[in-house]
């Protein structure tokens, strides 16, 4: 298993607040316990929100904090993009202020980054290409509120999707999803997504695909 993935099963692990031994970490992931010790370091780095130590174990909290501001899921979105556009622009300008907008919030995050690059919005630690999503995220969020059907195409195979819910952890965002393609839930990482397409077709909860039915099938699962 790859370590970005690794990371993304130890976040999806976490993700339910509750207290995770080391010990049973490294069981479900398959590595040693220094691995997970490195692993929640490195997470915690990226801007997850983990929370414990060695010999007392792990979560993952909820809240996103910036001193002295509190951001909101969808102020931090629009930060994410913001920055990103401007970065992008050619005026050299306004790219450098944004370059430097994003090292001062990087300064204030209260998670301890001392080993992840430089650059909020930019390079992303260990999701180094998180930021390829940012493009998908307003049309993601449209969708989910007005529950209309996507084609979404993951390593050059188109899928076709009902978008339910959008998560962040840390500077990487994923949707949960029920794919008619597979007839399955799945969680997908909005940076692996290589093209998006809002369907004309609107979707309503069915028996077993809805967002509650997504929360008691990982509860079962997590059992």
């Amino acid at each position: 298993m790859r370590r970005a993935d690794r990371l993304m099963q130890l976040v999806q692990i976490l993700r339910d607040g509750s207290l995770h031994r080391a010990s049973d970490l490294a069981n479900a992931t398959d590595v040693s316990l220094r691995t997970i010790y490195r692993d929640m370091e490195t997470l915690a780095a990226s801007g997850v929100p983990i929370e414990g130590a060695r010999g007392i174990g792990y979560r993952v909290t909820a809240a996103i904090t910036l001193p002295p501001l509190n951001l909101t899921m969808t102020e931090m979105e629009a930060l994410h993009i913001g920055l990103r556009a401007v970065a992008q622009s050619d005026d050299k300008e306004l790219s450098s202020a944004a370059a430097a907008l994003s090292a001062k919030i990087d300064a204030v995050m209260p998670e301890d980054r001392s080993r992840a690059p430089a650059g909020y919005g930019f390079a992303i630690y260990p999701f180094a290409d998180a930021a390829r999503g940012f493009q998908h995220l307003p049309r993601l969020r449209q969708a989910v509120r007005t529950r209309q059907k996507l084609e979404v195409t993951l390593q050059d195979k188109p899928r076709i999707m009902r978008p339910l819910q959008l998560d962040y952890w840390g500077r990487l965002w994923t949707c949960v999803v029920w794919c008619e393609t597979t007839d399955a839930f799945d969680e997908i990482r909005v940076d692996q997504i290589t093209a998006l397409k809002i369907l004309p077709s609107l979707f309503v909860d069915e028996r077993g695909k809805s967002l509650p039915d997504f929360h008691k099938h990982r509860q079962l699962s997590d059992t």
